[in-house]
């Protein structure tokens, strides 16, 4: 069984900084590390092969050094580590992202794909299922644990707004995952050397099977007006009244936010 497990580098923060001018992340001073989710869906990927000896390929899109990211992954089990990097990505959005992955994969001989549900630096959760897309193949989202079946399907558990539903898919598909679901196994001191012994792929736009001019900004119909930090809530106000006062107080308040 061969998967492959899209990764991402990202700033290691929970509060985004935008430039006020430039209206960009500001990303100076700020560790990388790889995408919580997308973590969660290797150590899927990682107990698929302890159960099944699946061979587990790890790439992520992005500058040169996200190799980094990619030898963690090698040091946590991963077989294999690709980079697509070329200047014809910059200025990618979820959509020519998608399509520049899902060129990738038609390269490549796989099972099953496993990305994060979302990456904490956009929030989108759309490059996953894009890719499906892409690949005309199916899509489970929210998943919580996967298992391989002996006919050669997947049992896959995945979270729904008010239950936990469990799936079984037939043939190749793609799958995004929950952080919260899986504990992230450590690096081992021997995977560490054994990491930086190993050969990081370096794929350009040529490598891989698309349009150029979808790739990269000109092929990103997303147009960005304007970024800027979630603002912060005003405090609450406390009224100790009676109940009819705080009746008062409620339907006022609504009728001042035009609710009623």
């Amino acid at each position: 069984m061969n998967i492959v497990v899209c990764i991402k580098q990202v700033p290691d923060t929970t509060e985004i900084k935008i430039d006020p001018v430039k209206g960009t992340l500001i990303r100076d001073g700020v560790p990388s590390i790889m995408n919580p989710d997308d973590k969660g869906g290797l150590e899927l990927a990682l107990r698929m092969k302890d159960s099944c000896g699946a061979n587990v390929t790890v790439i992520t899109m992005g500058p040169p050094q996200a190799e980094l990211i990619l030898r963690e992954a090698m040091a946590m089990g991963a077989d294999r580590a690709i980079l697509l990097t070329d200047r014809k990505f910059a200025g990618a959005d979820t959509l020519a992202t998608s399509y520049a992955l899902a060129g990738a994969m038609k390269t490549m001989d796989y099972d099953l794909i496993i990305a994060g549900r979302q990456a904490i630096d956009g929030d989108t959760a759309q490059v996953g299922p894009e890719m499906a897309e892409h690949l005309d193949i199916p899509q489970v989202s929210y998943v919580i644990d996967a298992q391989r079946l002996e006919n050669g399907n997947l049992l896959v558990k995945k979270e729904s707004e008010e239950s936990i539903q469990t799936l079984e898919v037939e043939g190749k598909c793609l799958l995004t995952v929950l952080a919260s679901a899986f504990d992230a196994r450590y690096m081992t001191v021997s995977g560490i050397v054994e990491a930086y012994d190993k050969e990081v792929e370096i794929w350009s736009a040529e490598k891989i099977d698309v349009d150029e001019a979808k790739l990269g900004l000109k092929g990103s119909p997303t147009k960005v007006f304007q970024s800027f930090p979630k603002a912060m809530k005003a405090p609450g106000e406390v009224h100790e009244v009676s109940e009819e006062e705080a009746v008062e107080l409620i339907v006022n308040k609504l009728k001042e936010k035009h609710i009623i």
